[in-house]
Order: structure tokens, then C-alpha cells, then sequence
């Protein structure tokens, strides 16, 4: 077993102030492959000193020397590759083919972008005699979740470190290795010292002291509703900047006019995606009443296609959910629909046929689902689809918006002009029309309690910048 004790603060790989270890599992099998250390306030003081020292330096480097250090950064990413693919089906489950083709090749993708967005980002404009000018908003506290580690690691640190800011990592204790990776890269690509730190640890120990330290300017935080109500509570005293990528419970709405074979499919494949454990995942499938059997003919096919095997496995399969708790959250929500009423159109309780070990879900379908079921209403995180049916467009729009959440939408019709007007009244920060992919320079976030503020290119980049009005900066 690996053992990663130590934390990177200031340039170096140091011990923690009070050593307490935790195992790291791979979902595939149950057994540990690494041991971790939990960090405490006295590490996170340590590395918010190291980052406000390096700020004052870090902060007034060159737009071309800070173009150069990324560039680096993903010279090397790119080399080790291979190494953060393996890495994150190991820890996390997700599907080898998965890892190379979106878990970890995403690094590279929030890197490009990053890079074409700072070299052509105006750092001081003039209005009138009034110069505006943006600056680094300065050290950033960053809490990151297990389910795309990679993702939300790099889209906080890459425009962070193309601010000019400083930063605190502390990445989920579920599947951390895939951050101390990043970290080595950060270091053989000559980071300055206290401009990247990473600490293990939990949310309690950890994550709730970064939230509160008056040392850090800026709390970038990935989770759960539950949880980031939580780091917003604790950042309120220091009146720190906060932005937050919260839970969903995205609807796909497929409209009279869609092509119900391709939309159910494409719509269940999204949903499955990385077993289901992704928070813009479409897992309320609104479909018209009278198609309702014939979309749940469709979903049964779909569905006995989908083979669910060890992330190392051959083939395009479905992997483990992440840990034992994950599973057991599932289970109970599946329990949930079936004890609710809800047909079971496939998949359900326990693992899939012979799988004694492991933490593999059925993936599942349920049909004649009610608006206010617990499945329609709860995040599953996992491979659970509930289809709604619906009597009229405007029925579907109002169940679709009638949630806490507004992170993702998706809208299939055979026509893009019906698809734009039924997209422009859901209230969800992102929408997909007819099987769209993302955009990385669009900006990712959601309506109410699915987060505040933006990720991903250009929005996402001025997340980390104060905006200075200076009067007189030109002559009138």
C-alpha cells in the first residue's frame, strides 16, 4: 500500500503537524491502495502563510511569464498522463476508458482554455479618464469533490494561477491522490514556492478551518448543497469572496417533436455517466404521457446493453460508485422509489449478478415517476434514471423548474428553434440542446441552490480578480 503522508506546502513535501492517517479504497474491490494523511488548522495555517508570503510576488508577475508557467504545467500534465488515468479509476472507479477519454483529459482541455483566455485578456482598460483595472483577488482557499477530481482541481487552479492569485488545495480525502500528482507537476514546472499548497484532510478539520481563516480572500468550493451552505456560513465573519458549484437535479426534457429512440438513449447514457455520480447528470427524463411505454421499451434495451464492470475491465462499461456510503445512499434511494410506487423498469436493489465485492450499483430505471416521488426530488448521485410523464409543454417546464436546484437542463426536439424557446424558460445555469457536449469556455454554474458565481474560460477566469476603478488614469 502507498503510503502519501505528507502535505506540499511552500515549495516542499512536509509532515503534518499532528499525524493522523486515513485509507484511501479502490471502489472496484473494497481493498486499501493508499494511506493518506488528515490535516488540521495548524497545517492550513502553515500553508495560508506560505501563501499570502508568495503573493506578494506571485501577484505582480508578467501576463507572459505567468502564459510561460502554464504552458509548462501542461507540457508536463501531458507527459504524465498516463499516470493520472490510472490514478483516478483506482481511486475514484471510474472506467479506464473514461479516465482517458474526459477524466483526466479534461486537465488538458481547462489548461488550453486557460492559456487562450489569458493571452488575450485586457488587465487594464481606460473609460473616459477612469481606468479600470483588474487584479488577483489573492489567496484562494479550494475544496474540490471525488467524482471528477481532476475537472474541478485544475479549473480552479489553472485561472487561478493565470490571476496571479495564490492558493490552499484541499481535495476530497475520498480520492486524493490524483491532487498530489497534480501537485508534483506544479513542482517540476517551477511553481514559485507558497503559490500552490495542498493539505489533506476532511471537512471538519480542514475544509471548515479554511473556510474561516481570515488569511484567505477567497473560498472556491465543489459539493454538496449541505455542504457549501456550510462553507458560505463560515467565510461570513471575514466577509470573504465565496463561489460555489453546488448539487442538481438536471430535467431532460424531450418534447412531442424529438426522435424518442435517440433521445431516450442518449438520454440514459448521460445519465449513467460515470455511474451516474455527476451533478449536471439528467436524471429526470420528462417524456409525453402517451409515449411513456414506448419510452420505457426503449429504456429496457438500453439498459440490458449496459455492462457494469471493474474499472479496469475491458470495453465501454459502467463502474463502481465511489465508497461504501455512496452505495448504501443509493440503495436506500432506490428502496425509496419502489416503496413509493414507482415502476421499476430495470436494474434495482443489490449488485449486479455476480458481483460479491465491490461497490457496483444495477443500473436502474424507474417509470411513472411522481413529480414530488423522492426520487424526483432528491440527488441520487448514482445510475438511477426517474421518466416523468407529462401531459403538456407547459407541464414540463413547470416540474422541470419546480426544484432547489438549477445547475443543468437538456431539451431534445426536432426542431433547434422549439428547443431555444423551451431552453430560454428553465432556470438552470447551463442547458444542452439535442445531445450538445460542453463547452469549456462557456460558463459552468447554477441557478439557486446548485451554486454561486461561474467556472470554465473567461467567466470562470474573473471569479479570481478584484476590479479597481482608478479616476484620472488619463489625462481628460
Amino acid at each position: 500500500m502507498d503510503k502519501r503522508l505528507q502535505f506540499y506546502i511552500d515549495g516542499q513535501w512536509v509532515d503534518p503537524v499532528s499525524p493522523k492517517s486515513l485509507a484511501v479504497i479502490n471502489p472496484s474491490n473494497e481493498k486499501p491502495i493508499a494511506e493518506i494523511s488528515l490535516g488540521s488548522q495548524a497545517d492550513v495555517d502553515k500553508a495560508v502563510v506560505a501563501a499570502r508570503r508568495a503573493f506578494e510576488t506571485f501577484s505582480v508577475t508578467s501576463t507572459d511569464e505567468r502564459v510561460a508557467l502554464l504552458e509548462k504545467i501542461l507540457e508536463i500534465y501531458q507527459r504524465r498522463f498516463d499516470e493520472f488515468v490510472e490514478t483516478i479509476s483506482l481511486e475514484m472507479g471510474a472506467p479506464v476508458w473514461l479516465s482517458k477519454a474526459a477524466q483526466a483529459a479534461v486537465g488538458v482541455m481547462h489548461l488550453t482554455q486557460t492559456i487562450k483566455t489569458l493571452k488575450a485578456f485586457q488587465f487594464e482598460t481606460v473609460q473616459g479618464s477612469t481606468g479600470i483595472v483588474y487584479e488577483p483577488v489573492g489567496v484562494v482557499g479550494m475544496i474540490t469533490p471525488w467524482n471528477w477530481p481532476i475537472n474541478q482541481i485544475m479549473c480552479k487552479v489553472a485561472p487561478a494561477i493565470a490571476a496571479g492569485c495564490t492558493m490552499v488545495l484541499k481535495p476530497s480525502e475520498v480520492a486524493p491522490l490524483n491532487a498530489m500528482l497534480i501537485a508534483e507537476v506544479l513542482d517540476e514546472a517551477g511553481v514559485p514556492p507558497g503559490v500552490f499548497n495542498l493539505v489533506n484532510g476532511d471537512g471538519m478539520g480542514v475544509g471548515e478551518a479554511m473556510s474561516a481563516h481570515h488569511g484567505i480572500d477567497m473560498m472556491s468550493f465543489t459539493g454538496s448543497t449541505r455542504a457549501g451552505v456550510a462553507v458560505a456560513k463560515a467565510a461570513a465573519d471575514s466577509v470573504k469572496r465565496v463561489t460555489q458549484e453546488l448539487g442538481g437535479k438536471s430535467a431532460n426534457i424531450v418534447l412531442e417533436d424529438a426522435d424518442l429512440a435517440k433521445a431516450v438513449a442518449e438520454g440514459i447514457a448521460a445519465c449513467f455517466m460515470n455511474s451516474g455520480q455527476s451533478c449536471n447528470a439528467p436524471t429526470r427524463m420528462f417524456v409525453p404521457r402517451d409515449k411513456q411505454a414506448q419510452a420505457i421499451e426503449i429504456a429496457k434495451a438500453t439498459v440490458a446493453a449496459v455492462t457494469v464492470a471493474d474499472s479496469f475491465a475491458d470495453g465501454m462499461n459502467l463502474g463502481p460508485v465511489v465508497s461504501e456510503a455512496q452505495f448504501k445512499k443509493i440503495q436506500g434511494l432506490i428502496h425509496k422509489g419502489i416503496d413509493e410506487g414507482a415502476t421499476l423498469v430495470a436494474g434495482g436493489l443489490g449488485r449486479p449478478d455476480g458481483m460479491e465485492s465491490g461497490y457496483f450499483v444495477r443500473p436502474t430505471v424507474f417509470a411513472d415517476v411522481a413529480h414530488d416521488m423522492t426520487i424526483s426530488r432528491e440527488e441520487i448521485f448514482g445510475p438511477v434514471l426517474a421518466i416523468l410523464p407529462y401531459d403538456s409543454e407547459e407541464d414540463a417546464i413547470r416540474m422541470a423548474n419546480d426544484t432547489p436546484y438549477g445547475l443543468s437542463g437538456y431539451v431534445q426536439s426536432g426542431s433547434l428553434e422549439h428547443a431555444r424557446k423551451v431552453a430560454s424558460r428553465l432556470r438552470t445555469g447551463n442547458v444542452h440542446l439535442n445531445g450538445a457536449g460542453p463547452d469549456f469556455n462557456a460558463p459552468f454554474g447554477g441557478y439557486k441552490q446548485s451554486g454561486t458565481g461561474r467556472e470554465w474560460g473567461d467567466h470562470g477566469f474573473k471569479e479570481f480578480l478584484e476590479i479597481k476603478a482608478v479616476m484620472g488614469y488619463q489625462a481628460a
